[in-house]
């Protein structure tokens, strides 16, 4: 039960470090988005909806729901979608900056893990 705890309060911390970036730069809070230089839109919208989802799925720990692995499968897909959204954009010629390309694969990584992690724990 312990390893949920810590489990979700990572989850939390991420799922409430992404809704802060992304959503100051989609509201261009804090000067921000003119930090960020050439993001995309689409990406910071895909962080933006799993940075909920994250939130959503620490709670299921916090609470012994057994939804939270199917909201870490909605949020893979979610930063999947903005993956390939991101793609589109590069081959399309769209300015973006090469650091997303990495940042959008762990971010994709680390929540796979995020899933991995909670079915393991939850295992009955």
């Amino acid at each position: 039960m312990m390893k949920n705890k810590i489990l979700a309060f990572a989850i939390l911390f991420f799922g409430l470090l992404t809704l802060f970036l992304s959503s100051s730069i989609i509201f261009d809070m804090f000067g921000i988005r003119e930090k960020e230089g050439n993001y995309v839109l689409a990406v910071v919208w895909a962080n933006f909806i799993a940075s909920i989802i994250y939130i959503s799925a620490a709670y299921a720990l916090f609470t012994n729901g057994r939804w939270a692995k199917t909201s870490l499968i909605i949020a893979v897909i979610v930063l999947i979608i903005g993956y390939i959204a991101l793609f589109v954009h590069i081959n399309s010629g769209g300015l973006y900056e090469t650091k997303t390309i990495g940042a959008m694969a762990f971010r994709i990584i680390l929540t796979l893990t995020f899933l991995i992690l909670t079915h393991k724990f939850n295992k009955k």
